[in-house]
């Protein structure tokens, strides 16, 4: 079987990491997770977006490209496959929400410089949900560095999302995406709901680990 590369996507607090580390308990899938709160600036910018968006989003930008230049070396490069709790198009989703005037067609330059060469998704999973859900959720965990979160921001970033996926989905058809609707789901706390989110994304990994690359 030949190696894959999964990503989990969807906004802050919908689950990502829950279910990146369930797919690859499934699945025997190495798990690479994002470095969100070693991000020095990222208090900062909950608190002043418009002031320190650049330096955060260039420190998520230059590790996430780190990351996944040693998970192709190290393992899809050596036929294991990854699950990821996200996906480097996610940069300039935050990217075009948060940055202005020059900033954000230097920052662009940057990012297709830095991804021109990194392995791409063989499946995308898309997580989503009403804002009250979000912020529900965000509330449950409790960390301290989103306690200051803005709603209106939260609002327009799962806008930015679905918008996203809908045009990624009709650029590159041959990448699947499994769309799954967090409202209705709740895989942390409901075994039932995780099983059936399983169910429905196992068939998919099967054929494509099956595929000879």
């Amino acid at each position: 079987m030949k190696s894959i590369l999964i990503t989990v996507e969807g906004p802050i607090g919908i689950g990502k990491t829950s279910l990146s580390r369930e797919l690859s308990r499934a699945f025997q899938l190495e798990l690479l997770e994002e470095i969100v709160y070693e991000n020095p600036f990222l208090g900062k910018f909950y608190e002043n977006i418009a002031e320190w968006s650049f330096q955060l989003e260039m420190f998520f930008l230059c590790n996430r490209y780190k990351q996944l230049q040693d998970i192709h070396s190290q393992y899809l490069n050596k036929g294991t496959s990854v699950v990821a709790d996200y996906n480097i198009f996610k940069n300039t989703i935050f990217a075009k929400r948060t940055l202005t005037g020059d900033n954000l067609p230097k920052y662009l330059k940057i990012y297709d410089i830095l991804t021109e060469d990194l392995p791409q998704a063989d499946l995308v999973i898309y997580l989503t949900a009403s804002i009250d859900t979000v912020m529900k959720r965000i509330a449950l965990r409790d960390r301290e560095i989103e306690r200051s979160m803005d709603v209106t921001y939260m609002e327009n970033l799962i806008a930015d999302y679905n918008e996203f996926m809908e045009a990624f989905e009709k650029h590159h058809p041959a990448t699947p995406v499994i769309k799954f609707n967090c409202d209705d789901l709740d895989f942390v706390h409901r075994p039932e709901d995780l099983r059936k989110v399983l169910e429905t994304i196992a068939p998919r990994v099967l054929e494509l680990q099956a595929k000879q690359g």
